[in-house]
């Protein structure tokens, strides 16, 4: 992923007013990010803990999505995130919902997923195969983890913007 200023995250926002993106909480370390290990952008809002933000590139255009999770910590359940799909990092993933972008959200549409609480997905990904996965090829056990998150994640951003 490539850096993102603080302009270029709050105008990518689809599925919020622009009121709502000029009072988001952007992340306090965008300049020491390791950007090329990031597959997308995710964040808490440390003001309000039930809400969080994920920016990511569809089609070469920066899409922003505000989410929100329907629980708190106390009711999280062992899951497999939907975007990484990492099974051994199933203890801390959380039901985020998004509202819809368009008309289809200002009618209450929405859609929800199982993502990583942390959003983590980029190292989880990242990490290093076990011997039963990777085999003889731990760099394409890789690669096709991270594609593999690459494509359910803009799969949901496209769902957001679709229209109904």
């Amino acid at each position: 992923m490539n850096p993102l200023t603080e302009k270029q995250i709050r105008a990518s926002f689809v599925n919020c007013s622009r009121r709502e993106a000029a009072e988001v909480t952007l992340p306090t370390d965008l300049a020491t990010l390791r950007w090329d290990r990031l597959d997308y952008l995710g964040w808490i809002d440390r003001k309000a803990p039930l809400r969080a933000y994920v920016v990511l590139e569809v089609d070469g255009e920066l899409v922003g999505v505000t989410l929100r999770s329907p629980e708190g910590a106390a009711t999280r359940k062992r899951a497999v995130c939907a975007w990484c799909e990492d099974v051994y990092a199933t203890e801390d993933v959380s039901m985020y919902v998004a509202r819809r972008a368009g008309a289809a959200g200002r009618k209450g549409d929405t859609i929800g997923t199982l993502i990583c609480t942390n959003f983590d997905c980029s190292a989880n990904v990242r990490r290093k195969p076990t011997i039963i996965e990777a085999g003889q090829d731990p760099a394409g056990v890789i690669a096709r983890r991270t594609a593999g998150l690459q494509d359910r994640s803009l799969k949901f951003a496209r769902e957001v913007l679709r229209e109904l």
